[in-house]
């Protein structure tokens, strides 16, 4: 036998051993392991035995588990224009209206339109039969801070009065208060930020109607 023939025997005989252990590259392409892509070599793993004696899986003792407690999810909804925003959790319904939508600059006067806003919020403090409603007005940080808290709650008193005679019910208490540039919800530095600032919150209990 030449070196010729040896060496194609040789070869050949690899490359069966190879075709035995792993199968061929066309097989393994057609008959992937779940969770491996077509045409790699699957890594299998053992299985995770566990110890039911294992004492580091049992509470020490005199020990008990914490009461059971529901995360308090929230949703939040902007508008694209940014200029309303809803938030819902499991306890509260947020609506927060920029004060641009609702008031002319340093006034405290509703128009027509942010009245109709206003609106929409009384019908969703009825549907979720809200007893209690907060009413906060807040401004940026510009101007005095005194300037501040006078206009905030001026705001807040409007916005209280229009769903007051919206919702026409005497079961259902406000407060209102008027917290000037405390609480910032976005930055000072920029005037994207001071516009989100100044705002008006509505807030009451959902019943999860």
């Amino acid at each position: 036998m030449t070196t010729t023939s040896r060496l194609a025997g040789t070869l050949a005989a690899a490359l069966l051993l190879t075709a035995g252990l792993y199968g061929t590259p066309a097989a393994r392409a057609a008959d992937p392991t779940p969770g491996n892509p077509p045409g790699t070599d699957p890594t299998p793993t053992a299985p995770v035995k566990v110890d039911p004696t294992d004492p580091d899986l049992k509470l020490p003792e005199g020990a008990t588990l914490a009461q059971p407690k529901v995360l308090d999810i929230k949703s939040v909804v902007e508008d694209q224009s940014g200029d309303e925003r809803r938030e819902d959790t499991n306890a509260d319904v947020t609506f927060a209206l920029q004060a641009e939508v609702l008031f002319g600059k340093d006034s405290a006067k509703l128009g027509d339109q942010a009245k109709a806003r206003i609106a929409v919020i009384a019908g969703e403090i009825r549907k979720q039969h809200a007893a209690q409603v907060r009413v906060f007005g807040f401004t940026d940080d510009l101007g005095s801070s005194a300037h501040g808290d006078v206009l905030s709650k001026q705001r807040a008193n409007a916005v209280q009065a229009v769903l007051d005679q919206d919702l026409n019910d005497p079961g259902i208490t406000f407060d209102v208060r008027g917290y000037g540039e405390q609480y910032p919800i976005a930055d000072n530095s920029t005037e994207e930020g001071r516009k989100k600032n100044r705002r008006v919150e509505v807030t009451f209990p959902r019943t999860g109607s």
